[in-house]
């Protein structure tokens, strides 16, 4: 499985340690797999980065270098987002699909896209038009300072949104290490629809409150109706984060895309 390699894009508010749990078992069933720190998440617990927000379009970009490294290095990749993930993963990919870096005399490239309950726009839409779809009693109240970032000024309340298949206790400390989020990046409108471009695996989590299974399939429909294809969608009994409350399960469908892109490279 060498020449494959799996970037994981975290959600909102979310460091890439928060899914050690999840690389690591990935790993260690053969699989090169890496999360990402993104722009427009903060450094640390209630905290954000030094200067203005960054924006989604700049989490794109340097999900973009992350795959242009990797796809020069002759290796296939798999770009996997969770949540807001999702947003940035379908603005990216532009001239770094296998197909297209071959036409350039290229190896390597992206070979396909996963979604873990996602914020799926179509062109034109943004991360704040898809969750103002969700029941209002499910949407969490947030503090942003006068540097435009986001903080979960609610932890309890959050933590019942997105995590309430664990004790409440578990969830709101984990809720609390949580790093600040840049607002602008909510709004900032699809451009590119990366997902057009790249065969696609979605895995639903029918018991997530944050983005419910509804939205979720809106999502898959708008994936379908733009590229063509059918999604290959998986679903889980699952809140909003499984990387903490479902994380075998993740595991194992991770592992499972692979395998399906290593098929359709061979």
């Amino acid at each position: 499985m060498g020449k494959l390699s799996i970037l994981l894009v975290p959600g909102s508010f979310s460091l890439p340690e928060f899914y050690n749990q999840t690389l690591e078992p990935v790993t260690a069933k053969g699989n090169e797999i890496k999360g990402l720190h993104l722009p427009t998440v903060g450094l640390k617990a209630r905290e954000g980065r030094p200067g203005p927000a960054p924006t989604m379009y700049d989490d794109a970009a340097f999900i973009d270098k992350a795959v242009e490294e990797l796809a020069d290095q002759g290796k296939d990749v798999i770009v996997i987002g969770h949540s807001y993930g999702g947003v940035p993963v379908s603005q990216c990919g532009k001239g770094l699909s296998i197909k297209e870096r071959q036409q350039q005399g290229k190896s390597g490239g992206l070979v396909r896209l996963g979604y873990v309950t996602c914020l799926v726009p179509p062109v034109g839409g943004t991360a704040v038009s898809v969750l103002s779809k969700a029941p209002s009693e499910n949407q969490v109240e947030m503090q942003t300072d006068e540097r435009g970032w986001m903080l979960q000024s609610q932890p309890d309340k959050t933590a019942a949104t997105i995590l309430q298949t664990i004790p409440a206790e578990e969830g709101t400390a984990i809720v609390w290490k949580f790093p600040k989020h840049s607002a602008v990046s909510f709004i900032n409108e699809l451009t590119y629809p990366g997902y057009k471009h790249v065969p696609v695996s979605y895995l639903v989590c029918e018991e997530d409150l944050c983005i419910p299974p509804f939205l979720q399939r809106e999502g898959i429909k708008i994936i379908e109706k733009e590229s063509g294809r059918k999604v290959d969608v998986t679903s889980i009994k699952a809140d909003h984060c499984p990387n903490w409350s479902a994380t075998q399960a993740v595991v194992d469908w991770i592992v499972d895309v692979a395998e399906k892109a290593q098929k359709d490279t061979v």
